[in-house]
């Protein structure tokens, strides 16, 4: 590893890998420490594996521009990389009249932000598309769907070392100071702490995103880069009920999530989840008392369930910068020139749809970049 670096990429999950992979195309010296033992272990790992579409997100936002950009960007990349993928399709639904108002909201706001193909669908519409589904109106989004995202990692990771970026595993970045142009990293090891030069340092970390920011002595309560750890569980239905639906289906969002919603996995398993849960800790658990909760949310739209036929399956934990009962925060992608720290870039609470828009976001800082040489 040189003792000169151009980039430092502090993190390597689907966002740092991305990162790394567009910037492994600008001849650029890049390093990427990561503290675990090998890529992709916490959000990028723990998430429900689908591709969004959009319509979600307040039009001009970064989650709406990045998530539509990055949808486009990611079928993309599996057809040129043979990821595996399906294009499922998914159905917001609407129990009543007062959520069909919502989905009619959620329509034109993913209008604005240009998702393509929206579709509002009444009762006997929602029926020929998914039988087994309680529904008096839903909302069609036919570019939403469903990745191998171990796959999407480990293409970003082969051809980020194919172009000679060096990635440093079990390495944790303790330290970050500017010093005559370009940033001091301390990293630490197993055999002790060292020290690195990097003109531009990237902190794509996740869920210690706000961490890596203070190191730099950023102060997160005045900034408002103070993340909050979410988690959410899952639950996967027994196979012996069948292919119940042919797409994803979800209620209308929560303020905080999308709401117990079911999903796909390319293997055919189905899951109900996730719910939110704020923590002061990293906690993958299933709460398997949670069970009656996630039946009762999914049997408004999925009526044929049974309570015994939910297992605790997986959770995964979301680097929230909205605490509980916020309303919604965006992504930080910046440069921070304007705290004195030009050429570090902090990524900060780069939750779902984190992993839709990693190519969109890739692109996005690789722009920042290429100012600084």
């Amino acid at each position: 590893m040189p003792a000169e670096i151009d980039v430092t990429i502090v993190g390597a999950g689907v966002v740092g890998l991305a990162i790394a992979a567009e910037l492994s195309l600008s001849g650029k010296k890049v390093v990427v420490f990561e503290k675990n033992r090998t890529f992709g272990l916490e959000t990028s790992s723990h998430n429900s594996e689908v591709i969004h579409a959009g319509m979600y997100y307040p039009e001009n936002s970064l989650k709406a521009g990045l998530c539509v950009h990055g949808n486009a960007l990611l079928y993309e990349i599996c057809a040129r990389f043979n990821i595996n993928h399906q294009k499922l399709g998914k159905l917001i639904v609407a129990a009543d009249a007062l959520e069909t108002k919502e989905i009619e909201k959620l329509y034109r706001q993913g209008l604005k932000n240009g998702v393509q193909g929206l579709q509002l669908l009444g009762q006997n519409d929602v029926k020929n598309l998914e039988p087994g589904v309680h529904a008096v109106a839903a909302l069609f989004s036919p570019e939403t769907g469903v990745i191998d995202s171990y796959n999407l990692l480990r293409s970003f990771y082969g051809r980020a070392r194919e172009n000679g970026v060096d990635f440093i595993f079990n390495t944790a970045v303790v330290g970050i100071a500017g010093r005559h142009g370009s940033y001091q990293v301390s990293i630490k090891d197993g055999e002790g702490i060292s020290t690195v030069s990097s003109i531009v340092v990237i902190n794509a970390a996740g869920l210690f995103s706000d961490r890596v920011a203070a190191l730099a002595g950023i102060n997160l309560q005045k900034t408002g880069y103070q993340l909050h750890f979410c988690k959410g569980e899952y639950f996967s239905l027994d196979p012996r009920v069948g292919r119940l639906v042919r797409r994803l289906v979800y209620p209308v969002p929560e303020k905080a999530g999308l709401g117990v919603h079911v999903t796909l996995s390319l293997d055919g398993t189905i899951r109900l989840g996730p719910n939110f849960v704020y923590q002061d800790t990293i906690d993958y658990s299933v709460n398997e008392n949670d069970k009656s909760d996630f039946y009762r949310a999914a049997r408004r739209y999925l009526p044929s369930i049974g309570l015994d036929d939910l297992t605790p399956d997986f959770a995964g934990v979301r680097p929230k910068l909205q605490g509980p009962g916020e309303s919604f925060r965006d992504y930080i992608i910046r440069d921070e020139a304007d705290k004195g720290l030009p050429g570090l870039i902090n990524l900060i609470g780069i939750e779902s749809p984190g992993l839709t828009a990693s190519p969109a976001i890739a692109q996005y800082v690789a722009a920042i970049v290429a100012g600084h040489f």
